[in-house]
Parts: C-alpha cells; sequence; structure tokens
C-alpha cells in the first residue's frame, strides 16, 4: 500500500458537526443553484446533494426573500433527517441580512465572506466588521475566500503602485497572485481583531487558471495555518471542467495542501448537479486519499472486444453501485473500499479479476462464450446466457452482505445463493449446507 502524502498542519474548524483541518479528512462541498427564495425547492437540493455525498452544501443568501428561508429550508432538512451543514454564501449586502434575519445567522453552520464585494472603501472595513460581529455572537465559522474576479480594487491598485516604482518591476500577474494572498491574510487578522477566534477561520482564494491556482495556494498555505478551502472557480462545463479542476486539485492534494473542497462545474442544461460531487469523490479516491463508494475497474476495449456488452454491462454495476451507496453506506461499513472488476477479454480479464474482491471475465471476440467469476482471488463459478449482467449483480449484493454486513454466517447469503441455479451449474467447487464460505466475511 502507497503511503498517503503528509497533510499540511492546520488548526481544526468544526462547521456544525463536520471537522475541517489536517486531522479530519478532506471534506467535499457542494452548492445549490436553486432560488433560496424557494424553500421546498432548495431543500430538496440539498438533499439531493447530501445523498450524493456532499458533507458541506453552501446555498445563496443574496435577497431578504432568501435570507428569510433559510431557517425554514433548515427545519425542512432536519425533518427528512438531512443534517448536513449548511454555508451562507454572502455577497454586498450580507452585512444587512445577517442583522435583519438572526434566524438566517442562527440556522447556517458556517458563513462564506467575500471581502472584495461587501462594500467599497472605507465602507468595505465597516461591513466586513459587522458580519465578523455577528459571526461571534452566533460562534459561527467563517470562510474568508477572495476571489480573482472580485478582488479588493484599493489593494490591487496600492500593490500594483509599489511594484511599478521596482528596479525590477514583477510581471502583472505575479503582483495579482500576491495580492489574493494578502486579501485572505489581511482579512482574516480583521476578523481576528474583531474578536473571530483563529480556529473559527478557513481561508481560500480562488482563481480560474490551473498555474495561477497552484501558485497562489502554494503561498497561501506557507504563510499560514488556516485551513483552506480549494476550488477552481469558473472551471467550466464537461470534461473540460473536470480535467482543469482535477489537474490543479490533484497537484496540492498530492502536497497534503487542502481541507476542503469543491469541483465549479457548470452543469448541463437540466444536468444533474450532484455530478460535482462525484467527481471530487472520484478525485480524491483515485488518489487513495478517501474512499466513498466501490470502484469498477473495466478495460477500454480493442479489437478483441468488438461487442460492446462489456462496455454496457461496466456502466450498468457502476450505477447499480453508486445507486446503492446511500443504503450500503451505514449498513455495510467499508464496503466504499471494494473494488470490483468488469473485463471484455481473456488478455487481461483474468488477472484483473483475480486482483479484485469480486470480478468478472467477459468473452471477448472469438472467445468461448462463457464469463469466469472470481470471488476474493479465486476463480468460484463461470456464467453462461443471456443474464449474466443480471446475475452478477446478484452475486454482487450476497458478497456485499456476507464480506460487510453486520452479522457474518458460517453458511453466508453468497453460499446460500451459490447452491441455487444458474450459479451451482457453473460453480467449480459444489457446496453443501454448513461447508465454509467461499470469502471471509469482514467483522
Amino acid at each position: 500500500m502507497h503511503a498517503l502524502p503528509a497533510r499540511r498542519v492546520t488548526q481544526r474548524v468544526n462547521v456544525g458537526l463536520v471537522p475541517l483541518g489536517s486531522d479530519a479528512p478532506i471534506v467535499v462541498q457542494a452548492m445549490t443553484n436553486t432560488d433560496t427564495a424557494d424553500a421546498r425547492a432548495t431543500a430538496a437540493q440539498v438533499e439531493s446533494l447530501a445523498v450524493a455525498g456532499a458533507e458541506l452544501v453552501r446555498i445563496t443568501v443574496n435577497s431578504h426573500e432568501a435570507a428569510a428561508q433559510v431557517a425554514t429550508i433548515r427545519e425542512l432538512l432536519d425533518r427528512r433527517n438531512i443534517h448536513v451543514p449548511l454555508v451562507g454564501d454572502f455577497h454586498f449586502n450580507g452585512h444587512r441580512l445577517l442583522a435583519a434575519y438572526p434566524q438566517c445567522a442562527e440556522a447556517l453552520a458556517k458563513y462564506r465572506i467575500n471581502p472584495g464585494n461587501v462594500g467599497k472603501g472605507a465602507r468595505r472595513d465597516e461591513q466586513f466588521c459587522q458580519m465578523i460581529e455577528v459571526a461571534c455572537r452566533y460562534d459561527k465559522p467563517v470562510r474568508i475566500g477572495v476571489n480573482w474576479g472580485s478582488l479588493d480594487p484599493d489593494l490591487l491598485a496600492r500593490m500594483m503602485d509599489a511594484n511599478a516604482i521596482l528596479t525590477t518591476p514583477l510581471a502583472a500577474d505575479t503582483v495579482m497572485r500576491e495580492a489574493l494572498v494578502v486579501s485572505a491574510l489581511e482579512n482574516a487578522q480583521r476578523a481576528m481583531d474583531v474578536g473571530l477566534p483563529p480556529d473559527h477561520i478557513v481561508l481560500s482564494a480562488k482563481v480560474s487558471h490551473v498555474q495561477d491556482l497552484i501558485a497562489v495556494y502554494r503561498t497561501l498555505a506557507a504563510r499560514c495555518d488556516f485551513p483552506l478551502h480549494l476550488g477552481l472557480t469558473e472551471a467550466g462545463m464537461g470534461s473540460k471542467g473536470i480535467v482543469a479542476s482535477t489537474a490543479a486539485l490533484a497537484v496540492l492534494l498530492q502536497e497534503g495542501i487542502g481541507d476542503t473542497l469543491r469541483i465549479s462545474l457548470t452543469p448541463d442544461p437540466g444536468g444533474e448537479r450532484n455530478r460535482e460531487v462525484q467527481v471530487a469523490q472520484q478525485i480524491m479516491q483515485t488518489m487513495g486519499l478517501r474512499a466513498f463508494t466501490p470502484q469498477v475497474v473495466a478495460c477500454p476495449g480493442c479489437g478483441r472486444t468488438t461487442s460492446v456488452f462489456f462496455q454496457a454491462m461496466a456502466q450498468q454495476i457502476e450505477a447499480f453501485l453508486t445507486t446503492q451507496m446511500p443504503r450500503w453506506r451505514d449498513r455495510y461499513p467499508g464496503v466504499e473500499r471494494m473494488h470490483v472488476a468488469v473485463m471484455g477479454c481473456v488478455v487481461n480479464g483474468p488477472g484483473e479479476s483475480r486482483l479484485a474482491d469480486i470480478g468478472v471475465s467477459l468473452p471477448g471476440a472469438g472467445e468461448h462464450p462463457s464469463a469466469p467469476v472470481y470471488i476474493d482471488g479465486k476463480r468460484t463459478l463461470t456464467l453462461k446466457g443471456p443474464d449474466i449482467a443480471q446475475d452478477f449483480i446478484r452475486l454482487l449484493e450476497a458478497y456485499v452482505d456476507t464480506r460487510y454486513g453486520p452479522h457474518p454466517t458460517e453458511y453466508s447469503r453468497l453460499e446460500q445463493l451459490l447452491d441455487t441455479p444458474p450459479f451451482n451449474t457453473g460453480r467449480l467447487i459444489a457446496s453443501t449446507t454448513g461447508a465454509q464460505p467461499c470469502i471471509t466475511p469482514t467483522v
């Protein structure tokens, strides 16, 4: 097993019951795109994101109508046993909304404040401090989130002027990156001066280009011990947004930088908001940092796999696992680390299936029309006929119940299934009641 990268040491910040920082798992965050004034629609989307695996959900609080509904949204979620912490996203008028709606200030588990969008000139500091005072009053943590597109113009102008008189001025983008870091740190200090404890502060400094993001967060990480929220802002749509976010965040995570993250994907029209949660989970699971859902190993296909059956089956198995995880997560501890192989021919099929917890090697072009199944490294049976996919899913369900279930028995659900048609006809070693199970349950 490969050693995980050492995490940058940070303070611990508690967001409701979710801890952030180097002594806690890296947390997946998501954000709604509903009108927060529509409490039922927003609560429904928060629930969907939470079921998908979001551990923090941010909602926009941009109007009196939205602020008035935040407590209702919290109540609707609690009634459905959805206890994911809510983060309020404030810009421009946040100081007024938090003061006018104390029930909103209380219901939120964290505030996100962009210091570049809280006012102009002298009013900027005053209104920022008003929001911090509310956070102190209700004992709420704050993410101070600076952003490339809304950087404090006075700070940037001051730093650009100072750079211009240097004998060898720095490039403009270098000064902008430094301004992001300075803005985050200066506002963190300002918040502490008002009375917000250091263990109530999370920082972020988001940009939209990969190399800039890496440079900014490396600098920010070296100058403070606050937890950092990662994200490539306006990452984009589809594969572009996924690739860009992965390229940036994987570098930082490998260096131990980052305590919470969000993948800011632009969804397709009518597309699922949950996609950003799945991508965040996949980045961390692929890197071995956390496990969220069983992984499916499938070959890419070649001239040996002229049939598309194995591709369709791999998709079917992955969709089945994703659908089952909300139910399995609490019932079968450890199932998220399971590996499943769905392979398309004899070249790598048997080997990859043997290395997985449970795997099937489907016949390629010209191969005998049978599909050997491997369970815990042993070839256990062979599936045939038109229902291989459904038969394998039945085996997979029985395997999960036997290995990860709370009450493993000698004659397990998997053994029972293997003793029934069609599995018993393809089984390599016959079993009788009371025989030793073909896998060792996880206790």
